[in-house]
């Protein structure tokens, strides 16, 4: 284990081998059937911590405690307490700021650096965020169109329990970005964060104990998805669900929660474009591209995984890319100056190098990576593939990994065409100093999110899918009223 401060170094290896239960109702707890599960570093396969394994039997208690907690304590709580308790919990995170970048980055591979620039401060500042949202969340006065003596308006009020469910490539600001505008808006929570990488999610409930929340507000069960996750979306006490994940498991979310037509925020797969125009400032796109779809190994629902340039322009930017992918450093996360981490697990490593396989054997010419890195680990080489048309599995399917399709265009209308030409719609960048094209480019691309000479993280801009990419939006006024049901009241005075 890497780091240089030794104490913080010393606090994650305690952390680490201590036993890992449940969090319900305000305390620690084995799982009902007392099994566990272990997780692993990415960047060697060593197992570094046990967790306990819930299931069916856990999610219920922590329904249940969160139930009582919505009806009881939580809706007692004054939109300012709940929003001081908020604003005490992101100064914790900040507090424990190495210490949570460092769990992250051993049970996720991701890069300390990039832990600690984007994870950590991103997680505090989403409850900071939405604690200000807490006193603002109204309803409004109608016109009604009856007599005079009719007076019309409407409340939003908590939808209740939300069970949340989040990947595995951002876990930290994930449980943040769901438990934050849940807390907002008056509901309690039962997270689920993945299996793969559960560890910052108990040690974030750890901070929530210790920022003195009510016992049941927050509760996290740790366990696998077709134990814990599909229980909490079946459950009749679960008012709403919010997941991130893939497109495929989301349907399977839905299916689950028809029971009780409980209400679904579905965050899913992307196949974002990246479109560099001829006029573009490519000093500032090229590294832009390259990290849109190296960072975070890849793992990213929103990367920028098919490339188009008009061809006056292919071969620097492609040049660019190339030499950018050639200068990564490639190491375990924790290692400093390393750019490029593992991907989460040996599963999705051979996924990554199947969907390459699959690109080759229909035509696709791989220009640099394609492989795996020959180190102990789960290293994905930075691959650029061109020669690829919109048939082709890897231009449809979400690939999860450092892997970019670029091809060169001639006419913008046919570049558009073929960028809309997915299942996906989550997000997309345009590069070109013409604002008033980039606006009408804006207008015709099919995704939720249409970045413009650069992307955000801002956490009022909403954000969220077209066609399978989901449903819903995160973030901002949308983001917060997610959780939240519309009262209408009619009065007769």
């Amino acid at each position: 284990m890497v780091n240089t401060d030794l104490t913080v170094t010393a606090r994650v290896e305690s952390f680490l081998a201590r036993h890992h239960g449940l969090f319900i109702n305000g305390e620690w707890t084995s799982a009902a059937s007392g099994q566990t599960f272990t997780t692993s570093d990415p960047a060697t396969g060593r197992i570094i911590a046990t967790v306990a394994r819930g299931d069916a039997q856990d999610i219920d208690l922590a329904v249940s405690a969160a139930r009582s907690a919505f009806e009881g304590a939580w809706s007692a709580t004054p939109a300012s307490q709940r929003a001081k308790l908020m604003w005490k919990l992101a100064g914790l995170i900040d507090e424990n700021a190495q210490e949570l970048a460092l769990i992250e980055s051993l049970d996720n591979g991701k890069t300390l650096a990039s832990a600690l620039r984007v994870d950590v401060p991103d997680a505090a500042e989403r409850f900071r965020y939405f604690a200000g949202w807490t006193n603002k969340i109204a309803g409004e006065t109608l016109s009604s169109m009856g007599p005079e003596t009719w007076h019309a308006y409407t409340l939003r009020e908590p939808v209740g329990v939300a069970g949340l469910i989040v990947a595995w490539n951002f876990p930290l600001f994930q449980a943040a970005n769901k438990i934050a505008p849940a807390l907002a808006a008056g509901c309690t929570v039962v997270l689920k964060p993945a299996e793969q990488t559960p560890l910052t999610a108990l040690r974030l409930a750890e901070l929530v104990q210790e920022a003195g929340f009510p016992p049941g507000v927050v509760n996290v069960v740790t366990g696998h998805g077709q134990d814990a996750g599909a229980a909490l979306c079946a459950h009749p006490g679960v008012d709403k669900i919010s997941f991130t994940g893939s497109t495929a498991v989301g349907k399977l979310v839905l299916d689950a929660a028809k029971g009780n037509l409980k209400r679904v925020t579905l965050e899913l797969g992307g196949k974002s474009p990246t479109i560099i125009l001829p006029d573009a400032d490519l000093d500032r796109a090229i590294p832009a591209a390259a990290n849109s779809i190296f960072f975070n190994a890849g793992q990213v629902c929103s990367a920028g995984a098919s490339l188009y340039a008009h061809r006056s322009v292919f071969d620097r930017v492609m040049a660019g890319i190339v030499d950018h992918a050639a200068r990564l450093r490639v190491g375990a996360g924790t290692e400093p100056g390393t750019d490029l981490g593992p991907v989460v697990s040996q599963l999705q490593l051979d996924r990554i190098l199947a969907h390459c396989q699959t690109a080759r054997d229909e035509g696709a010419t791989v220009v640099t990576g394609g492989h795996r890195i020959d180190r102990p680990g789960y290293f994905m080489a930075p691959t650029v593939l061109t020669d690829t048309s919109r048939h082709m599995s890897v231009r449809q399917n979400e690939v999860f990994g450092p892997v970019l399709c670029a091809e060169a265009y001639d006419d913008l209308e046919a570049a558009l065409e073929e960028a809309n030409a997915t299942l996906y719609g989550l997000a997309a960048y345009v590069w070109t100093r013409d604002l008033s094209l980039a606006h009408r480019i804006a207008r015709k691309l099919k995704s939720g999110l249409v970045n413009i000479n650069g992307a955000q993280r801002d956490a009022s801009v909403p954000s969220g899918g077209y066609k399978q990419s989901g449903w819903g939006r995160e973030h901002g006024r949308p983001g917060v009223e997610a959780f939240t049901e519309i009262k209408s009241v009619v009065v007769g005075l």
